[in-house]
């Protein structure tokens, strides 16, 4: 029987893996295959940053050779190539005469593009183009509605899916993965052969986090069951410092070392062996959250990267590039934002509480175009998933399909609720260690003879701020309210037209 290719994407994972099982099913020996492309390693189209930065191609080679060792404990192996996709599979399947490719679909427009011209090239050789859905907690086929009446709103969406159908179990991790004898690829790229410099580990970050499904069950196994942190989720998932305020989930889903529907099994083991309660069921609403981003994004295609977003919303975004950088670096003046900042620049992490206040800063306050920084995310975010990083984006920005009006985050009022006593913004801001409590969060209020006595000069020591919160906000809600209005009339106007 002629092999079949196991083409591996993100799903660096042998657990819950339905095209390993299919595959396995069928009786034929299995080549898995991943592929470095080196589109995934331009840069972004707006501002040029490396689409996979250093700490997120960390992450990927690690999990590549998690997998690749997990693979040889089965008697296979993952074979490595580095060219595009659709030049290189089809090449394969020639040269190892395999009669099918296996492989999670994606929804995004880069790799539905892939996946395109792919199945075209496949198609001119004969070889079948068999595709599975394997990045969410609920099956496509599953849901109780066409992907065309998808819920606009999150908790549409929600309230029907959870009260109509139940995930399905995860599939299990295969034995013995035949495959057949073949010469040894290529070895996993370094980060310098990527074009990336190694990044510098800070002991202050929040977790170390290693790629790979080994890991990413590992850190399930702390999180439930050695720290017993999930009976406290809802409680503690707002915070910022520290390795168990949230689950940290992210990363390995991001890559697919860890399944949805397991950590979801597990959640349901949990509550029969431990507790079932708010945070149980907190913990998988946040899942649910990722699979309405993904449906949106299958939905409505390449509208999720537009200026206007989902909703078409025509607002007059600033270019400012000196401002942006500011607000990248985390020199913007105002401590709750640097220290998020600072955070990500040195660690490639930022907890959620983080990314929803520097992203309304950048939008709310400042003005300047939400795509900027959804580029420099993709960069930087360890986490990165298309689907959640430009959803999130289009949400906060206001130009999201479940937007609400013109909602912000008010920055002093964040650092108090989630930052009191400053812990968070002093780890990551020493020159602001000194300060007391009333006064870390807002630097600019000190008078000179306090500048004295904590020995911080504004300006020098510590960044005056960019922009009046108040004033700025203002002026943001003026110009956004403007372009609903004009919103609003365009589609009065298309709707007389269709009448």
């Amino acid at each position: 029987m002629s092999p079949i290719i196991l083409w591996f994407r993100n799903d660096l994972r042998l657990h819950d893996h339905q095209p390993i099982v299919a595959a396995l099913g069928t009786g034929a020996q299995v080549i898995p295959v991943y592929c470095f492309d080196p589109r995934q390693f331009g840069t972004t189209d707006l501002l040029g940053f490396p689409k996979t930065g250093a700490w997120r191609a960390q992450f990927l080679l690690e999990s590549l050779a998690d997998l690749k060792n997990q693979l040889r404990e089965r008697g296979s192996d993952l074979f490595i190539y580095r060219g595009q996709p659709e030049v290189v599979i089809p090449e394969l399947a020639q040269t190892w005469g395999a009669t099918a490719v296996y492989y999670h679909q994606e929804v995004a427009a880069e790799e539905t593009r892939v996946e395109r011209k792919l199945a075209d090239r496949l198609a001119a050789l004969g070889v079948k183009f068999v595709g599975f859905w394997g990045h969410t907690l609920y099956q496509l086929q599953d849901l109780p509605f066409t992907l065309a009446d998808l819920p606009e709103v999150f908790t549409d969406f929600r309230r029907i899916v959870e009260k109509s159908i139940t995930p399905p179990p995860p599939l299990p991790t295969p034995g013995q993965i035949p495959t057949p004898s073949l010469p040894p690829t290529q070895p996993l790229p370094t980060l310098a052969e990527l074009g990336l410099a190694e990044p510098v580990q800070d002991d202050r970050a929040v977790l170390h986090f290693r790629g790979g499904e080994t890991q990413g069950l590992q850190r399930l196994e702390t999180y439930f069951w050695q720290q017993d942190c999930l009976r406290s989720y809802k409680e503690t998932r707002n915070g910022m410092l520290g390795a168990n305020y949230s689950s940290k989930f992210s990363p390995w889903l991001a890559v697919g070392c860890l399944s949805p529907r397991y950590i979801y099994a597990q959640v349901q083991q949990y509550e029969t062996d431990r507790i079932k309660n708010d945070s149980t069921y907190w913990l998988v609403f946040e899942l649910l959250w990722r699979d309405y981003f993904r449906f949106i994004v299958l939905k409505h295609g390449d509208r999720v990267f537009h200026p206007g977003g989902l909703r078409g919303l025509a607002l007059p975004w600033r270019q400012d590039r000196e401002l942006f950088e500011r607000w990248r670096l985390g020199q913007t003046g105002f401590p709750l934002v640097d220290a998020n900042m600072q955070e990500l620049l040195r660690t490639g992490f930022m907890s959620n509480r983080g990314r929803q206040n520097v992203a309304s800063f950048l939008t709310k306050n400042l003005g300047i175009d939400w795509r900027w920084g959804a580029e420099w995310f993709e960069s930087q975010l360890l986490d990165y998933d298309v689907c959640s990083n430009w959803g999130n984006w289009n949400y906060t920005a206001g130009v999201g399909n479940d937007a609400r009006g013109f909602r912000y985050f008010n920055i002093r009022k964040q650092a108090q609720d989630y930052d009191p006593q400053g812990e968070y913004v002093k780890h990551w801001l020493p020159m602001l260690r000194p300060l007391p409590p009333h006064r870390v969060h807002t630097p600019w209020e000190l008078t000179a003879t306090e500048q004295q006595l904590y020995h911080l000069t504004l300006g020098r020591d510590y960044p005056k701020p960019i922009v009046d919160l108040d004033r700025s906000v203002q002026e943001q809600e003026k110009i956004y309210n403007q372009a609903l209005k004009g919103n609003q009339k365009q589609d009065k106007i298309k709707l007389r037209r269709r009448s």
